[in-house]
């Protein structure tokens, strides 16, 4: 008697997770994938002033991860970055009654522009991405990487940005 309806239980769990699962891919559901670079970005030149900052090295991290060469010289190079402006900024919104900072917003201004054999395929754009974190005077060292790791991430959405940019160049 039991197996029976162990049995039904079973049977109505792999009917339930193939209508789920046909569900998903009725309405269009995709995982996301490694954009669709143009084939004229396969060699790329990156002109920039700083090549230390956080947005720099996940930009070249996501490039070669979807196999684009990068020059060290932009008159070999088909497709030419620019980065003209790659700041970073943190502001205190709210202080405490003891004028002791409670809240801070972290920002990361980029401006760029995308040359493609010669002719601007991207003119000037500017990108700005804030976000704010909670502050806690008795946590200094904690505060300080967490500040670390929301500019990383901040940096990483910079890259996406941009990379979808690129796949929409003609």
């Amino acid at each position: 008697m039991w197996w029976s309806e162990n049995r039904r239980r079973v049977w109505l769990q792999r009917a339930l997770l193939g209508g789920c699962l046909l569900w998903l891919s009725a309405c269009g559901f995709q995982f996301r994938t490694a954009p669709d670079f143009p084939a004229d970005m396969g060699i790329t030149y990156i002109q920039t002033d700083d090549r230390y900052s956080l947005f720099y090295r996940e930009l070249v991290s996501a490039l070669r991860r979807n196999r684009i060469a990068l020059s060290e010289d932009a008159t070999t190079a088909h497709t030419v970055i620019r980065i003209l402006a790659d700041q970073t900024g943190r502001r205190t919104l709210t202080v405490t009654a003891r004028n002791v900072p409670a809240e801070y917003e972290v920002s990361y201004r980029l401006t760029f522009a995308v040359d493609v054999d010669g002719s601007e395929a991207v003119p000037f754009e500017e990108l700005v991405l804030t976000r704010d974190y909670p502050f806690d005077e008795t946590q200094v060292l904690g505060k300080a990487n967490e500040e670390q790791l929301i500019m990383q991430a901040i940096a990483r959405d910079l890259v996406g940005l941009l990379s979808r940019r690129l796949t929409a160049i003609d």
